[in-house]
Parts: C-alpha cells; sequence; structure tokens
C-alpha cells in the first residue's frame, strides 16, 4: 500500500517532457524486462490506438493512446513492489530512476498494466491501473493464468485534451527511433526487435531497420577519428564518448547534439549554436561525388559518458548540472555541447569548410560593394560565429561591433601608456598603439570618403529630368545640400553636405538655411521655394569672411527678367550691405563682427542658360571662367567677390575633390 500525493507529483514534472516521453519510458521497461528475461528472442510490439471518429476529408484520424507488449519477465511481485513505490531503486543498475511511469498520467489520463509472470513453477496474471490520488496501484487483480509465456500490456489512453502525436506511422517512427537510438548503436548490445504498427497490426514498421538495413535505413553512422573528449570536473576528470549520424529526410529539423543517459536521449541544443554552418541541411553525393537533391539529412551527435549518467534529472527530461559553467558539479553542459560540436564539425570536413569560405565570400562580397571601410577590420575579424547566411544588417552588426572591441581596446592600452611614468618600459608599445590608432582612423575615413561618393551620385540624379522630362522639385537639391528652415543648432556636421559646395563649410560655426537672418519676419525677401540663402561663417572676427549662397531650381532662368523681384545677385548685395550696416545678430543674441576689410563672399547656383550667361555679360558685367562653367565679378566698394557657378560645376567640382580618394578605394 501506498501514500502519494500523485496529482501534486504529475504536476511537479518538468516541461521539458513531451508526448513521446512516456511512451519511451513504456518501451525502455519493456526493453529491460527481456534483458532480465534473457531472451534471445524479445519483442516490443508498440500498436497505435487512434479515434473512432473518421475524419471528413479522409485523412488518419487523430491518435489517442498506446498498447506496449513486450514478452520479457512481467510483473512479479518484485517488480510489482517497486511500481508500488515512488523513486523505487530496483532498476538503479540500469539508470532507473523510480519516477519515469509518473510521466504517463502527465499526457495520458490513463495507465493500465495487464501482465502474465511466473510464480514458482505456474504463470499468474496480474492486472491494475495506476492511481490518480494517493495510491500508486489500484484495481488490481491477481488470477491463474493458461498462457503458456511471460509478458506485458501498458496501455497509456486516451490522450489527455491540449496534446497530440503526429498521424503518420512513419512519422512517429522516426521519433521514436531518434529517442531509442542508444539502444540500437550500443556496442556488445543486441536490442530487441521494436516495432510500430496499427491496432490490428497492420502497417507494421521495424524500427530497428532504421539503423541496420543499409537499403532503407534512414540513420547512418558518420566514422571519425577522434571519438572521445575530456573535461575538468570538480575533482577528477570526465570523458565523452561522441558518435555522429546522418538523419536523412528530416523534414524542418535542424542538426543536433543529444546528451544521452542510461542508453537514453535526454536533453541537447542545435549544432548551429556552435558552428552557424550547421543552420542548413546537408545533401547526400553519390559515388561519382554529384550531389543528390532528393538525399538530404542532418547531423545529429549522441554523448555519452558516466558523468550524463550520474547527473539525469529525476523525469530524464534534463540533467542536474547547469547550462553554463557549473561551480558544484564542475562541468557545465555548454561545454560538453561545445566539444561535441567540434567533433561534428570533423566529422562534416570538407562541407563544413566550402560553407565557411561561402559565408566568407559573402561577407568579402558585402565590404567589397557596400562597406569598403571595414576592409582593415575583415582582415583581423574572426568570422565563425556570424550566421550561414548573413544579411547585410547582420554583416554590419557584426562588423561594427568587432570595430567597437579594437577601440574599447585601444582606449585601455592608450590609458595603460599615459598611466606610465617610465617612458622605457612603454616606448615598444608606443607603436603597436600608434598603428592600431591609424588602422581605426582609416576606417572612419574609409567610411566617410564612401559615404560622399554615394551622396555625390544622389546629387547628380537630382540634377536630371525623369520619365517625363521635368526636373526635380526645388527642394530637392536644397535639401541634399543643407535641410531648408534649419541651422547648425538642428542640422549637425555630420547630417549635412555643405562641402558639395565649398570645402571650407566643414569648419564653419553657424550655418543659417532659409531662415531670416535676424529672426521673425524682419527683411526676408519674398522668396520662393527653391530660392533659399546659406550663410555661414567661421569664428565672429571681424577678419573671418561671410559667406552667402543663392540657388536656383535648374534650369530656371526667370530670375533674370526685368519684372522679376529675385535678382541673386542684388539680394545678395542687399545682405551684405544690411550685415555691414549692423542689422544681424549671431545666434547667441550677438551683433554679427565685421569692419571695413570684412571680406564677403557670394555664390548663386544655378543653370548657365543662354539666357543667364546673356544677363550676366550685358547686364551684370560678370567675367566667364575659363571653363564657361562659371562668372565672377569683384565688387571692391563693399569687399563682396560674387561667383555664378552651374549646377554642373558644383558636382563637377566635388567629384574631382574626392577623385583621388574614390581611386584609392576602387569605388
Amino acid at each position: 500500500m501506498s501514500n502519494v500525493n500523485i496529482k501534486r507529483a504529475v504536476e511537479n514534472i518538468r516541461a521539458n517532457t513531451t508526448v513521446y516521453t512516456p511512451v519511451v519510458e513504456m518501451i525502455v521497461n519493456a526493453i529491460q524486462a527481456i534483458d532480465e528475461a534473457g531472451r534471445k528472442d524479445g519483442k516490443v510490439q508498440v500498436r497505435t490506438q487512434r479515434n473512432a471518429q473518421v475524419e471528413l476529408d479522409g485523412s488518419l484520424p487523430e491518435v489517442t493512446g498506446f498498447d506496449i507488449e513486450d514478452n520479457g519477465i512481467g510483473f512479479n511481485d518484485a517488480h510489482r513492489n517497486s511500481f508500488d513505490t515512488l523513486y523505487t531503486d530496483l532498476k538503479i543498475a540500469e539508470g532507473g530512476k523510480g519516477f519515469g511511469r509518473f510521466t504517463g498520467l502527465k499526457y495520458f489520463e490513463d495507465l493500465h498494466v495487464k501482465s502474465i509472470y511466473r510464480d514458482g513453477a505456474v504463470l499468474k496474471a496480474r492486472s491494475f491501473s495506476m492511481g490518480k490520488e494517493h495510491e500508486i496501484i489500484v484495481r488490481e487483480k491477481v488470477t491463474p493464468s493458461d498462457k503458456q509465456d511471460t509478458g506485458t500490456v501498458v496501455t497509456l489512453a486516451p490522450l489527455k485534451t491540449g496534446r497530440a502525436f503526429d498521424k503518420k506511422l512513419s512519422t512517429i517512427a522516426r521519433s521514436l527511433v531518434e529517442r531509442l537510438l542508444p539502444y540500437f548503436i550500443t556496442q556488445d548490445y543486441v536490442c530487441p526487435d521494436i516495432v510500430l504498427s496499427e491496432q490490428d497490426g497492420s502497417s507494421a514498421i521495424r524500427l530497428n531497420d532504421f539503423v541496420s538495413n543499409e537499403l532503407s535505413a534512414v540513420i547512418r553512422e558518420i566514422g571519425i577519428d577522434r571519438k572521445t573528449f575530456t573535461l575538468k570536473a570538480s575533482d577528477t576528470e570526465e570523458e565523452f564518448l561522441v558518435r555522429v549520424f546522418k538523419l536523412y529526410s528530416p523534414r524542418n529539423q535542424k542538426s543536433r547534439i543529444s546528451l544521452v543517459a542510461h542508453k537514453r536521449e535526454v536533453s541537447g541544443s542545435a549544432i548551429h549554436k556552435y558552428i552557424p554552418e550547421f543552420v542548413d541541411e546537408f545533401l547526400e553525393k553519390d559515388r561519382n561525388g554529384e550531389v543528390d537533391s532528393t538525399r538530404n539529412y542532418i547531423i545529429k551527435a549522441y554523448v555519452f559518458g558516466p558523468y550524463l549518467d550520474r547527473n539525469v534529472s529525476l523525469e530524464r527530461g534534463g540533467f542536474e548540472f547547469q547550462m553554463d559553467s557549473d561551480l558544484i558539479l564542475g562541468i557545465g553542459q555548454t561545454q560538453i555541447e561545445q566539444d561535441a560540436a567540434t567533433i561534428a564539425r570533423e566529422a562534416m570536413g570538407a562541407d563544413i569548410t566550402f560553407r565557411q569560405e561561402k559565408k566568407k565570400e559573402r561577407v568579402q562580397s558585402y565590404v567589397d560593394e557596400e562597406a569598403p571601410w571595414h576592409k582593415a577590420i575583415l582582415e583581423k575579424i574572426d568570422l565563425s560565429g556570424m550566421p550561414y547566411n548573413p544579411s547585410n544588417e547582420e554583416i554590419e552588426t557584426r562588423l561594427q561591433k568587432e570595430k567597437f572591441a579594437q577601440e574599447i581596446a585601444i582606449k585601455r592600452d592608450v590609458a595603460k601608456l599615459m598611466a606610465e611614468t617610465n617612458f622605457e618600459n612603454v616606448q615598444d608599445s608606443v607603436i603597436e598603439i600608434v598603428n592600431k590608432i591609424s588602422g581605426t582612423s582609416k576606417n572612419d575615413l574609409i567610411h566617410y570618403i564612401a559615404l560622399r561618393r554615394k551622396i555625390l551620385d544622389i546629387f547628380g540624379k537630382s540634377l536630371e529630368t525623369d520619365e517625363s522630362g521635368t526636373y526635380s522639385s526645388e527642394g530637392v537639391v536644397h535639401d541634399i545640400i543643407f535641410p531648408r528652415k534649419g541651422d547648425t543648432d538642428i542640422t549637425s556636421f555630420h547630417d549635412h553636405n555643405l562641402w558639395i559646395v565649398d570645402e571650407r563649410l566643414n569648419f564653419t560655426t553657424y550655418v543659417s538655411s532659409d531662415l531670416p537672418l535676424n529672426g521673425g519676419n524682419t527683411d526676408r525677401p519674398d522668396l520662393l521655394v527653391y530660392n533659399k540663402r546659406v550663410l555661414f561663417r567661421g569664428d565672429n572676427e571681424a577678419s573671418n569672411p561671410i559667406t552667402i549662397f543663392e540657388f536656383k531650381k535648374p534650369q530656371r532662368d526667370d530670375f533674370v527678367n526685368p519684372s522679376s523681384r529675385e535678382d541673386p545677385v542684388q539680394q545678395i548685395v542687399r545682405y551684405v550691405n544690411d550685415i555691414r550696416d549692423g542689422k544681424y545678430k549671431t545666434p547667441e543674441g550677438r551683433k554679427i563682427l565685421v569692419a571695413e576689410n570684412t571680406p564677403f563672399y557670394g555664390y548663386i547656383v544655378c543653370d548657365l542658360t543662354a539666357k543667364v550667361e546673356t544677363w550676366l555679360e550685358r547686364e551684370k558685367n560678370f567675367t566667364p571662367m575659363p571653363d564657361r562653367l562659371g562668372w565672377f565679378q569683384w565688387m571692391g566698394n563693399i569687399n563682396l567677390y560674387v561667383e555664378v557657378i552651374s549646377w554642373d560645376k558644383v558636382l563637377k567640382d566635388a567629384k574631382m575633390r574626392s577623385q583621388i580618394f574614390f581611386q584609392k578605394l576602387g569605388i
């Protein structure tokens, strides 16, 4: 008689068990019963129960339970009493925890036992059910039997609501074989026949054939040179054995490491967690070395060892040691899986090397075409942890992470160097640190130059007509150079491209774009969308020049008409005179400092149509530049130098200034 809170015991079963766990438990118990009987003709018959209701679509009915029958020793008194004892130690030598039967009630409503056993010279029949409250064995009956042999039938049924099995026998068979594989592959051990079938015995599948039958096998072992590895535990060293298998037609499964305890698969992880190249399936090759696209497979690396046997959890759904480093037992699961993954990688040799080279080429292509500033980093980075088929975002993230790590290391080295009082102790390190700094600086410079190339491509495109022959809207070109309605308090140095017009703009203190020079609405000309000014200057000192820009839409030339109020030359002259007269202040409210000799520069950017050139030559008295892509004039009375340059010249000059860098980078 037992007194156990069975409901509580079942509720405390860990979540990493599955619907297959109790079925595997019963099959293993059947195997052990056959082994104990010493039979050479041992057989385990697993019969599937299905829902009696026929599916409307003609598919197979749902699986609702299983009958697991064996011709083993049967439930004699010793086995019966063991079943009635929580945490029994009857099968401790075989790794029994005395708890596995409780997983049956986690996934099935009932567990029934019918058994024939030998009691002295006679055979007896024992039947009982597993209780759900305090008694483990309920409704027990023992009667004389007229059977000729011993054996047991364990029934798990019906399946609890919300649980489900695969419908196809072949799929169920695959799942069982993968979990029971250690029984089929253990050296010097012959596993009894295990047969899965429908309830009436039809559609029988012999699970042993998945491994032993060379013609129909879906699981094959890979011969490897190194099968063992050793890890240091708290007070000793533990040895582990690894056997690597191909699993063909794996559906949506991934290559996996499986940790085994007492011939049963317990837990594990996907191999690509450690070696990304295992994330995809592999394809078998024929005798001629040609790829057979119909013969796909994954890898399963089974790990065995006394350390695993000793530390398997109560429900065999996991282990007592930690996932990472274990301070008490000394070895964590990650350590075991990492070494097993290395052996799996060795087993797959050329296939993994090919994939790693392919990944390296993918990353190299990204750097060459999209991010040449990372070339120096790519020479040193370890790509082993990068996903097998990385996206551009994943590559960039990994390279940026490496760049950041290098910068942190340099800062640490520099800080250590600066703290050293004896220069003789650090002079050997100086050159190395300087080279590291130079390398990261070149990375940033290459990034900046490559970005310039992209911006110039976009800028050139904005100067072209679209399919309808229309030029870009008036704000597009302006915004590429400098966003409208803004200044350098809003738009930082990194977010504008004033260098397209003049490199000096990168070093100014303040830039105002499309804003009244004195705030509010004071002295703001009636400007159209594209007719905007840009004013820039260095430090607010009288000796520093002040530069004003006027942008005109490509191909626009109506501002030269006598009736136009948008004469850009006159606008610049008016701005200069207003600034000289002290009408405008800095953003901090200080007067803009000018003197009689403060130089002013004015730039008008527009398309030099014939109409504009005639206007400049005949009415404005401008002089053409040698390339005829610009005109200039010096107004000595107000210290103003004015240039009228074409959009083509702006683009051409910007490209010319950067061309040598583009050539050096091969972009």
